[in-house]
């Protein structure tokens, strides 16, 4: 499943230490979501969209549609 994280966190401008921080998880945690290592649980993916001011249909794209 591919995401938007990452340029969603730079329009706000944060780093992702900053993003981490902000949901609790670890930069790496971070990284690995953004270059589509690692699955966010529904937990997360719904804090990273409050933390980044998006819904999270717009951070998670279904590559299959």
């Amino acid at each position: 499943m591919q995401n938007r994280i990452k340029e969603y966190r730079e329009k706000k401008g944060i780093s992702q230490g900053e993003l981490a921080d902000l949901c609790n998880v670890s930069r790496q945690t971070i990284n690995a979501i953004e270059n589509n290592k690692y699955d966010p649980s529904l937990q997360l993916a719904f804090d990273l969209a409050e933390t980044l001011g998006v819904k999270v249909d717009n951070l998670f794209l279904n590559e299959e549609r």
